[in-house]
């Protein structure tokens, strides 16, 4: 693609030598004979770079050096100087030129300048297209809602994700935290550094603080080679720890050092590794009990909770399902190539009554389901799964008593959504938007038993 340079010259001749050099390399010439006229070419045109002298008539290099950095400053600008302007052209380069040349100009040093110049200009566009991209797929545009509650966490992010500063994600499963994590990290100042995510629940003890530290080769049955963990390949960038409550005692406290100190050591190995790392905590424990319990370190806990997030369930925030339908039908509609336009009043009704106790993932899960059954361009209650449209029957209603305790709902609706699918906890785990081993865990914790399929 053809560069546009543009000359800034009061000398018509040194500007017409400019010009014709330029031009033999490939690339578009735009001229300006005062500051005042090249600031108005670069607010109407897109300009690649910018070649001007440092004296100029009517507004000075160095002001419109200032100007382009406040207007475009993708745009990379090289200054033309005298002997007895060098100071001036120093001071450029700390407002952001690229260098400086002294007069008279080395044509051929001016050629290979603008060439390094150009190729450094294509990696910052490069670089704000990515961010944009980024931004698009994992940032604030993908938190859905108008809701009080969702303005408030959408306000906490804007905060945090310039900062460095370590955050606790709290919300039951199902209702967003990754995307709030990936909004955090996205939405910052460095969006191309790494962010890495593990989710400690699904690694058993030893296999997690190898998975967060990395090993050494030999340091354990299997260990055939030398292992980075996630830490190291998250240096300068951010950690995304989700279920961290899952994590055993033991790595809570190699967990805790690297907050702490920035340093570890791998499994098995002598060597002090250090890291610059921010950490994204999520949880749908409450850490704060699991303190009192003895089942979770304080002193991590403080550590971690330097900044918490609290993401209501769909259910405390009702106002914002009519936003989340639309978002998701415009989602199915693009990856199905389908085109449905909405929902009826009375299947927005169930969609209201229903409890959602698998939070937005359910919600998204049943608008898909819904959609590929759908035979109008807007969904009724015949295409809606069969738990959702069951609930809003009287005689399947869930009723929850008012002062009802937390673990007694979630009893309730395991119970409930276990007996509307026949016993099937796989089914279970889908449609509460959570993990089949979260679910065996909990039948246990409150001793349910499948119900028959007969």
């Amino acid at each position: 693609m053809q560069s546009i340079i543009l000359i800034v010259e009061d000398d018509k001749k040194i500007a017409d030598g400019f010009e014709k050099f330029l031009k033999k390399k490939g690339h578009k010439v735009i001229i300006a004979h005062d500051g005042k006229k090249a600031l108005d070419i670069i607010k109407k045109q897109n300009i690649n770079l910018v070649l001007t002298d440092l004296v100029l008539p009517r507004m000075d290099g160095i002001n419109l050096l200032k100007e382009i950095k406040r207007l475009k400053p993708e745009i990379e600008c090289v200054m033309i100087t005298a002997h007895g302007t060098i100071e001036k052209a120093v001071e450029a380069l700390k407002i952001g030129a690229y260098d400086f040349l002294i007069k008279p100009v080395n044509i051929k040093r001016l050629g290979i300048l603008i060439e390094k110049a150009l190729e450094k200009q294509v990696l910052i566009l490069k670089n704000i297209e990515l961010q944009q991209k980024l931004e698009e797929r994992f940032g604030f545009k993908n938190i859905i809602g108008k809701s009080k509650e969702i303005k408030k966490i959408l306000e906490v992010v804007s905060q945090v994700s310039s900062r460095n500063s370590t955050v606790l994600i709290y919300g039951e499963s199902g209702t967003g935290k990754e995307l709030i994590a990936n909004a955090i990290h996205y939405s910052g100042s460095s969006p191309q550094r790494p962010f890495i995510k593990v989710n400690c629940s699904v690694f058993n003890e030893g296999v997690l603080e190898s998975e967060l530290f990395g090993h050494e080769k030999g340091s354990f049955t299997g260990a055939a080679s030398q292992r980075i963990g996630r830490f190291e390949m998250a240096h300068e960038g951010t950690l995304f720890l989700d279920e961290v409550s899952e994590i055993t005692p033991s790595t809570q406290v190699k967990l805790l050092r690297v907050l702490q100190e920035k340093q570890f050591e791998r499994v098995g190995g002598t060597k002090t590794i250090e890291v610059d790392v921010r950490i994204i905590a999520a949880t749908n424990q409450d850490l704060k009990e699991l303190v009192r319990l003895g089942k979770f370190r304080e002193d991590l806990y403080y550590r971690l909770n330097v900044v918490k997030i609290d993401i209501p369930p769909l259910r405390n925030r009702k106002e914002d399902i009519p936003f989340l339908i639309n978002h998701f039908l415009a989602k199915f509609n693009k990856q199905y190539q389908t085109r449905i336009r909405g929902v009826t009043q009375k299947t927005l009704n169930m969609l209201f009554n229903y409890y959602w106790p698998g939070n937005v993932r359910e919600l998204e899960n049943c608008i898909e389901s819904s959609m590929v059954m759908a035979q109008d361009e807007y969904l009724t209650p015949k295409d809606l799964p069969e738990y959702v449209t069951a609930q809003s029957s009287d005689e399947k209603s869930l009723v929850i008593d008012l002062g009802t305790s937390l673990k007694d709902i979630e009893k309730l609706v395991l119970t409930k959504t276990l007996e509307l699918v026949k016993g099937n906890k796989a089914k279970v785990a889908q449609l509460l938007g959570i993990g089949v081993k979260t679910v065996h865990r909990k039948f246990e914790e409150y001793g349910l038993k499948p119900v028959s399929k007969n």
